[in-house]
């Protein structure tokens, strides 16, 4: 039987429109796929950057843990480790690592809070730590550094395209040798896990300091928006003319907000009290010129020029040029550390870029200690072992319920070098902080 020409015609128009279909099909169905790698890379990328995160945090608390005194302590490092290692496995979970065999990290995890634990327990118990709980603990924080340090540089050839997160058999493309694969950077990891210590167990302060009433402000006389601009222009040695814009600020410490748009300058004075709250320069800082000594000598002067007295250099950190000093209220040889002013000094030519007294606004207050005070000879002898005394100091430092403690500040020296400082409640010598110094050249953070 022959087809008509008008049939012919009909049947190759189908067959086009079946193919143009198909092939329309094709393309959705691989936009659908690349979506799809897309996706599953993005998730990747994340649940490396929290492992690596979740790592870093594990390694620092489990050095806390080898320079901690008391049961109390280890108990609440215990915790952070708790928390810290779920979100390490959580993100290792979202990662294809079954293909290397990474039981034992999974494992290492595991097992990293639960040691903790029963350590705290037999201090708890009124046992001793022995030599072999500080053992553990060392290779435990020797393996958690290892493990963090591997997995940062993973992230990082991650971030730099290094390794390709956008196929979705990551596996397969290792094994063909086209590119370096996630599960492949896992697998180097596994060497050095396969011999972590078997063990036997039983089972950078507050940042929080806007939450809480301003005691400086608090019954403070208010002043005028003309007094508030007089006092905000000698702060910043500017004229009243270029602070054109004017803003209310509302919050637990109300102020007015001074700035010059263009020459980028901000400053804000309380409104009860007219206490400068903080100020801000923006520019670019030329060739560092200063000395970390005349930078540091700019910044007292400065204190001296507002009249903000007592206070005593804490930490400073340098970046883009600016030193930023923390200056922490010396209350008769007590170092109040909650009473923080911060002073950002341009190294080139020593001008004040920043200033921030709200951590000084809202805690600084008249106060009174009590007379009878835990040893001081008995609270060091309550220092971890593995940490040498080098010098001590009365100290007031926050907590995270916003509460205050007066504590004896214990600054050590581990034997890895480390400097660390304790802190040992001066009322019953009971442990309550310890902080990790990170010390660069460009100068000096706790952890």
């Amino acid at each position: 039987m022959k087809c008509s020409r008008r049939c012919l015609i009909r049947i190759f128009t189908f067959g086009i429109f079946t193919l143009v279909v198909l092939i329309a099909r094709n393309f959705e169905l691989m936009g659908e796929a690349d979506r799809s790698r897309l996706a599953l890379a993005a998730s990747y990328s994340s649940a490396v950057e929290q492992l690596a995160d979740s790592c870093q945090n594990i390694s620092e608390t489990l050095e806390k843990e080898l320079y901690a005194g008391s049961g109390d302590m280890h108990r609440e490092l215990s915790v952070e480790l708790y928390r810290e290692a779920n979100a390490a496995k959580g993100a290792l979970s979202l990662l294809p690592v079954e293909k290397t065999g990474l039981n034992d990290t999974y494992k290492f995890l595991s097992q990293i809070g639960s040691y903790s634990l029963a350590v705290s327990r037999k201090l708890k118990n009124g046992e001793q730590v022995s030599q072999k709980d500080y053992d553990n603990l060392s290779k435990l924080y020797e393996y958690s550094k290892k493990l963090a340090d591997d997995i940062w540089e993973l992230e990082n050839s991650v971030n730099a395209g290094e390794i390709d997160l956008d196929s979705a058999d990551l596996g397969d493309l290792a094994a063909k040798g086209d590119v370096p694969s996630l599960t492949s950077g896992f697998s180097d990891l596994k060497e050095s896990f396969d011999d972590y210590p078997s063990l036997i167990y039983d089972g950078p302060f507050s940042d929080n300091i806007m939450e809480k009433e301003p005691k400086m402000t608090k019954g403070a006389q208010q002043v005028t928006q003309k007094k508030a601009l007089e006092k905000c222009c000698m702060a910043l040695d500017a004229s009243a003319n270029d602070l054109t814009v004017i803003e209310d600020v509302g919050g637990k410490m109300p102020a007015w907000r001074f700035s010059d748009e263009d020459r980028n300058v901000s400053c804000e004075i309380t409104k009860n009290g007219g206490f400068i709250s903080y100020f801000l320069r923006a520019r670019l800082v030329d060739k560092e010129k200063l000395s970390n000594e005349q930078a540091l000598q700019y910044g007292e002067k400065f204190l001296d020029y507002l009249g903000i007295l007592s206070m005593k250099t804490t930490y400073y950190d340098i970046h883009d040029g600016i030193m930023t000093i923390n200056y922490a209220y010396n209350d008769l040889g007590t170092c109040v550390y909650t009473d923080l002013v911060k002073v950002s000094v341009a190294m080139d030519n020593g001008e004040i870029l920043g200033y921030d007294a709200r951590g000084f606004l809202v805690n600084h207050t008249k106060r009174s200690y009590p007379k009878k005070l835990f040893s001081k000879l008995r609270a060091q002898d309550r220092v971890s072992p593995k940490l040498k005394v080098e010098s001590s100091q009365l100290a007031v430092i926050p907590t995270g319920s916003l509460e205050e403690k007066l504590c004896y500040e214990f600054k050590c020296k581990a034997q890895n070098g480390r400097n660390v400082l304790v802190y040992l409640n001066a009322e019953t010598g009971e442990e309550e902080q310890i902080l990790l110094l990170v010390e660069t050249p460009t100068g000096t953070l706790t952890v």
